[in-house]
């Protein structure tokens, strides 16, 4: 059979309980159309990239399934009708992982090497940066006139506007 990972975002207003009520219930449309799920993941309540049916968050919950293509296809149609499921989402894999979702692994950004304490994005031990050897040094621009007296400007102001463009004299 094939195999498939699938992932389904809840309102957020249902609570974690009825989160995992709709988990097994799903699992049982797999189930009773000859699949099964393999592994079933609970990733928690997160923030949206933006908002998908006035809902800001959602809990996300991920289903590694063994099933026929019409389990899957009947488990989506599902989803679809139910008012608790905001997005779904299911991809054809050729084998499932063995080992934890990205999502649950947290150690492995602890054990990310040379970010420094402030996690990457604070570059304050860097010092002054030393010259580009490919441009000459900007000085204080001798060589041109102030800009505002600059001659040959081609710029016009505009005329002003009427101020009652429909009446006419």
């Amino acid at each position: 059979m094939p195999l498939y990972e699938h992932v389904f975002l809840a309102r957020q207003d249902v609570a974690k309980q009825q989160v995992e009520a709709l988990t097994k219930e799903f699992s049982d449309v797999i189930s009773e159309n000859g699949g099964k799920v393999v592994k079933n993941e609970y990733w928690g309540l997160k923030s949206l990239a933006y908002k998908i049916k006035k809902n800001r968050k959602a809990h996300y919950t991920l289903l590694n399934i063994d099933a026929p293509p019409a389990a899957v296809a009947e488990m989506e149609r599902r989803m679809g009708i139910s008012t608790d499921i905001l997005r779904f989402l299911t991809v054809k894999v050729e084998q499932h992982e063995t080992e934890p979702s990205v999502m649950m692994r947290k150690g492995d950004r602890d054990e990310r090497e040379g970010r420094g304490p402030r996690g990457g994005g604070f570059r304050g031990d860097r010092g002054d940066r030393p010259p580009r050897g490919d441009r000459p040094p900007r000085g204080d621009r001798g060589d041109r006139p102030p800009r505002g007296d600059r001659e040959g400007s081609t710029f016009r102001a505009r005329p002003p506007r009427d101020s009652n463009p429909g009446s006419e004299g």
